[in-house]
C-alpha cells in the first residue's frame, strides 16, 4: 500500500483500522440498507446518503458538496450503479481531504523544520488537551528530539500534576510554577528554558476556557506576545485538540477557537469506540485547517501522524 513506508508502519495501519472500525461498521450498515434493491444511484438513493452523511457528523455542508460531486459524476458516467457508490464515494472523500489538506507532517523527527519548534496548544477541558500533549512529547522525544513542556494551564490544579506526571513519564522537562500563575510568565520561562536547553521542540499547554471569547482572546495573545521576546516567530504551531467522539460538538468548538486565535492545526482525539469519525472530514472541509494528528487509542503510538491516504482507507475499510 503505497501509504505505507516512513514511519507510517503496519502497526499504525492496523491501529488506525481498529481505531476507525466502529465509523467504518456503522456507516456501510447503513449504506448497505439503502442501497437494497437498488441497481443505480437515483434521487432516492442520494437522499439517503445524505442522512447517512450528517449521521455519521460529516456536516450538513460537507455532505451537500460530497452529494453534488457524485450526483455531477452520475449524470458524466451514465453507467455508474449503485454497486459502485461506495468507490465513488471514496474517490470524492479521499479528494476533498487533498484539497484540505496543505500541511502532513511525514515524521516526528521534524526534520526539515526550523528548530526549536514552538506549539502552542489550546482546547477545553476534557477533549484530550493534556493527554494528547503527553503523547506527543512522548513521540517526538522518542523521534530524537529534545523535548521541553510549559504548564501554562495555570487555572486548573489537574491540569499542571497532569502534564507534570507525563514530564515525569516521558522523561521531559515540565517548566511551572503551580496554580493561579500568569500563565503568560509560564510559557515565558518555558520558551527561555527550550532555548537555553536547546531543545528541538517546546510545547505549551494553556487554559481550556471558553468563558468569553474577548477574555479567551486576550489571554492567548498576551502568551504568544511574550514568547516572542525570546522567539520572534514563536509559536509555529497554534494546535488545537477537538475531541472526536462528541460529533458536530466539536465542530462547534472549533468554530469559537477559529474566532479567538489563529489555529494553524488541529489535532482530533477519541476516534476510536465512536461512530462519528466523519468528523474529521467535516472539520477538515470546513476550516481548512490541516488535521495534523488523529487519536486511535489509548496508546502512546495511538497518537499519529494523520495520513489522508490511510486514513480513507481505513474509513472504507469492510470487515
Amino acid at each position: 500500500m503505497a501509504f505505507l513506508g516512513g514511519l507510517f508502519s503496519k502497526e499504525n495501519k492496523e491501529s488506525l483500522d481498529k481505531g476507525l472500525q466502529k465509523t467504518s461498521e456503522s456507516f456501510f450498515g447503513k449504506l448497505g440498507k439503502a442501497l437494497v434493491g437498488k441497481s443505480t444511484v437515483d434521487d432516492e438513493v442520494l437522499d439517503n446518503l445524505e442522512e447517512i452523511l450528517v449521521s455519521s457528523d460529516v456536516g450538513v455542508e460537507t455532505t451537500l458538496k460530497i452529494i453534488e460531486r457524485i450526483q455531477a459524476r452520475v449524470a458524466r458516467d451514465k453507467y455508474l450503479g449503485a454497486a459502485e457508490l461506495d468507490r465513488i464515494l471514496k474517490e470524492e472523500i479521499a479528494a476533498l481531504l487533498s484539497e484540505n489538506q496543505s500541511v502532513e507532517l511525514k515524521d516526528f523527527a521534524l526534520t526539515g523544520v526550523k528548530k526549536p519548534y514552538v506549539i502552542m496548544v489550546v482546547g477545553v477541558n476534557g477533549v484530550g488537551k493534556t493527554t494528547t500533549i503527553g503523547k506527543l512529547s512522548a513521540q517526538f522525544k522518542n523521534a530524537g528530539n529534545n523535548v521541553v513542556l510549559g504548564a501554562a494551564d495555570t487555572f486548573r490544579a489537574a491540569a499542571v500534576d497532569q502534564l507534570k506526571l507525563w514530564g515525569e513519564r516521558v522523561g521531559v522537562p515540565v517548566i511551572n510554577k503551580g496554580m493561579n500563575t500568569d500563565p503568560s510568565a509560564v510559557a515565558f520561562e518555558a520558551v527561555k528554558a527550550g532555548v537555553e536547553q536547546h531543545a528541538d521542540v517546546i510545547i505549551i499547554d494553556t487554559a481550556g476556557r471558553l468563558h468569553t471569547k474577548v477574555n479567551l482572546m486576550e489571554e492567548l495573545s498576551k502568551i504568544k506576545r511574550v514568547m516572542q521576546k525570546v522567539i520572534p516567530d514563536a509559536p509555529h504551531e497554534v494546535l488545537l485538540v477537538l475531541d472526536g467522539s462528541t460529533g458536530q460538538n466539536a465542530a462547534i468548538q472549533a468554530r469559537e477557537f477559529t474566532k479567538a486565535t489563529d489555529v494553524t492545526a488541529l489535532a482530533i482525539t477519541k476516534l476510536d469506540g465512536t461512530a462519528k469519525g466523519g468528523v474529521v472530514i467535516g472539520i477538515s472541509d470546513e476550516f481548512k485547517i490541516p488535521v495534523k494528528y488523529i487519536g486511535v487509542g489509548e496508546k502512546v503510538n495511538d497518537l499519529q501522524l494523520f495520513n489522508k491516504t490511510a486514513f480513507v482507507d481505513s474509513l472504507f475499510r469492510k470487515g
